[in-house]
């Protein structure tokens, strides 16, 4: 998985080194090494935080980014500047209490994690991300899902502890779900339909005010 190799690695050295220094070293190579790095156009980047621009005339691409445990209060602005590379973005335990219609612009975002912050409602534009796979709202205020049933691509979904009463009919539109992890919720039951997730494989329930469950 993408995460792992995010997570236990270091950033490349140039992502920690200022530019000055950068730029410094550069001119201490070799007239062909230099050569060899103009030549070059494009490079592929995971990492935390956006790097340091010291190579004019390439192009920057960003995958992964991580901000969790920052201490934020909004999603950075930063990670506008890469909506049609960003793949995945971490934004775990911060105090986040709304998402930017901007984000819903990502449109290669294929993970969104999100879990103990401060959200109280999901946009209805997050049905935009259509290559999204898997999404993580635990332990924030989320009291009702949003119609994401254009989110096919979407295999997990992790919304446990959250006040949410109810699923939208749509959701069982979401053919391709493997795993559902609601515990801790205020369900009080489950669309008609809900056995037409037929590549449900984990469906985790606890702790809801469920009294009767459809036919699967």
């Amino acid at each position: 998985m993408m995460e792992n190799l995010i997570r236990g690695r270091n950033p490349p050295q140039y992502q920690r080194s200022p530019c000055k220094e950068v730029r410094a070293a550069l001119r201490k190579r070799p007239e062909e090494e230099l050569q060899c790095l103009e030549m070059t156009t494009k490079r592929k980047i995971i990492g935390r935080l956006v790097p340091c621009r010291c190579f004019r005339g390439e192009e920057e691409i960003i995958s992964v980014l991580d901000y969790s445990h920052c201490s934020l209060q909004q999603v950075p602005k930063e990670v506008f500047n890469f909506e049609r590379t960003l793949e995945e973005l971490y934004l775990d335990a911060n105090q986040i209490e709304e998402l930017p219609k901007q984000l819903f612009n990502c449109q290669a975002l294929r993970k969104l994690s999100i879990p103990d912050n401060d959200l109280s409602n999901l946009p209805t534009t997050i049905a935009s991300l259509v290559n999204l796979k898997e999404l993580d709202i635990s332990k924030n205020g989320v009291q009702e899902f949003p119609n994401i049933k254009c989110c096919k691509c979407l295999t997990i979904i992790e919304a446990s502890v959250n006040p949410i009463s109810k699923l939208p009919d749509g959701f069982t539109q979401l053919i391709n779900l493997t795993q559902l992890y609601l515990n801790d919720a205020f369900l009080e039951f489950l669309p008609a339909n809900f056995g037409r997730l037929v590549k449900l494989r984990i469906l985790e329930l606890r702790e809801n005010h469920l009294k009767t469950l459809p036919n699967i």
